[in-house]
């Protein structure tokens, strides 16, 4: 198995019977491991982690979350955090052999309240992608402000590329075209951003609503399974300070950090992110 090793497409059941596309790399008979993206993200979010940790020896599944890249929307526009928790379940439920959560962002937040909240889905480990009980609130309203911009989408995927840019100004690589348009989708002669609209209204309800804290927190304590916090170094979203108090509470839980990446870790230091992982990994297999 190598880094360039292509994927292969499957289909899971959500809640409601909604159909989550996903991406798979690995040995059908190794121990599975979900990769769970952001808000406004994909499951090609995953492009570059998802064969790496395949080489590792698990079975890696990406899907796309409600609403996101290829996998349906909601037909009434609800994305409410306790639906995507359920996706989950039943992809836990699918999947079976206990897998191991990677979820990044909303994907962890949405991994954290299936694990942690009756029905608790049976997992082998939980990661947390530069996600906790809390989130900065400027990095939080950074985030909202970023996504709610051209809403009309880009006149071609140099244009996104650029705003793309603009948001993340510590990262220095070049931004690869084919990579970034897969988190597009033609409309018209527009390239707009593959997530339906109607989830920013929800994402902003969720910031930090009273009693979140404590709710996520309570969640994290009752998941009985070890967790990984990995902060980027740089993230405006989740402190050093909210890292350490996460894992003061949660006596299963620890934190590492990556270096020079900001929220969106795996895009940023990929192979950092891998070396992050490893040991947690291996520890858990």
């Amino acid at each position: 198995m190598t880094a360039g090793a292509p994927s292969h497409p499957r289909s899971f059941v959500g809640r409601d019977g909604i159909l989550l596309a996903a991406d798979t790399w690995g040995e059908a008979s190794a121990p599975p491991l979900v990769l769970l993206h952001g808000g406004g993200q994909t499951r090609h979010s995953w492009g570059r982690a998802g064969p790496r940790l395949a080489a590792l020896g698990w079975r890696v599944v990406a899907p796309d979350l409600r609403g996101h890249g290829t996998s349906e929307w909601s037909a009434d526009g609800d994305y409410d955090l306790g639906l995507f928790a359920e996706d989950v379940r039943a992809l836990v439920t699918e999947l079976g052999d206990r897998p191991l959560l990677v979820g990044a962002s909303l994907g962890g937040l949405s991994s954290l309240l299936a694990a942690g909240e009756a029905p608790r889905a049976a997992i082998r480990a939980l990661v947390l992608v530069d996600v906790a009980h809390r989130p900065d609130p400027g990095g939080a309203r950074r985030i909202v402000e970023f996504m709610r911009r051209q809403p009309d989408g880009f006149a071609g995927v140099e244009d996104a590329a650029a705003a793309v840019s603009a948001y993340l100004p510590h990262r220095t690589r070049p931004y690869d075209p084919e990579r970034l348009r897969s988190n597009l989708r033609r409309h018209g002669d527009r390239w707009v951003r593959h997530w339906d609209p109607r989830i920013l209204d929800h994402f902003e309800d969720r910031m930090d609503p009273p009693g979140m804290a404590e709710r996520l927190l309570e969640a994290a304590r009752h998941t009985e399974v070890p967790i990984l916090l990995v902060r980027g170094g740089l993230s405006d979203v989740v402190s050093e300070h909210v890292a350490a108090e996460f894992c003061a509470r949660v006596p299963h839980a620890r934190h590492v950090d990556v270096a020079d990446a900001g929220h969106m870790v795996a895009g940023d230091r990929n192979e950092p992110f891998i070396d992050a992982l490893v040991p947690f990994l291996e520890d858990t297999r």
